[in-house]
C-alpha cells in the first residue's frame, strides 16, 4: 500500500503562481507520478506526469492547456514530486489529485491522493 500526502493548494489570483507537492509512502520507488485535475461538472484529466526511465530527470508528459506554464520535477527525497504552476488562469481552477504507479511482477497498481483544491480568481 502507498499513501500520498498531497500539499500546497489554495486560492491565488489570475498571473500568480502555486507550487504543489506530494509524497509517497512506501519502500519501492513509484514508476510514475504526476498529477490530474477535476473542475465542477469535468472529468478528471493529466495535467503532468513524469516517468521513471532510467534518465536522470525522468520523461515528463504535459497536458497542451498547462506546456510552458506548469513545470513537473522530482524532488529531493524518494517518491517526491513538486509541481511549479505559473501564470495560472481561471481555468485552472480544480481540485488538483497525486497519482502514482507501481508496477511489479507485470501488474500494475495505481494510487491516488485525496486531492486538494486550487482556486484562481480572476
Amino acid at each position: 500500500q502507498v499513501d500520498l500526502a498531497e500539499s500546497g493548494g489554495g486560492l491565488v489570483r489570475a498571473g500568480e503562481s502555486l507550487t504543489l507537492s506530494c509524497a509517497g509512502s512506501g519502500i519501492f520507488i513509484l514508476n510514475v507520478m504526476g498529477w490530474y485535475r477535476q473542475a465542477p461538472g469535468k472529468q478528471r484529466e493529466l495535467v503532468a506526469r513524469i516517468i521513471n526511465d532510467g534518465r536522470t530527470d525522468g520523461r515528463t508528459d504535459y497536458a497542451e492547456s498547462v506546456k510552458g506554464r506548469f513545470t513537473i520535477s522530482r524532488g529531493n527525497a524518494k517518491n517526491t514530486v513538486h509541481l511549479q504552476m505559473n501564470s495560472l488562469k481561471p481555468e485552472d481552477t480544480a481540485v488538483y489529485f497525486c497519482n502514482a504507479e507501481l508496477y511489479m511482477a507485470n501488474v500494475k497498481y495505481e494510487y491516488w491522493g485525496q486531492g486538494t483544491q486550487v482556486t484562481v480568481s480572476s
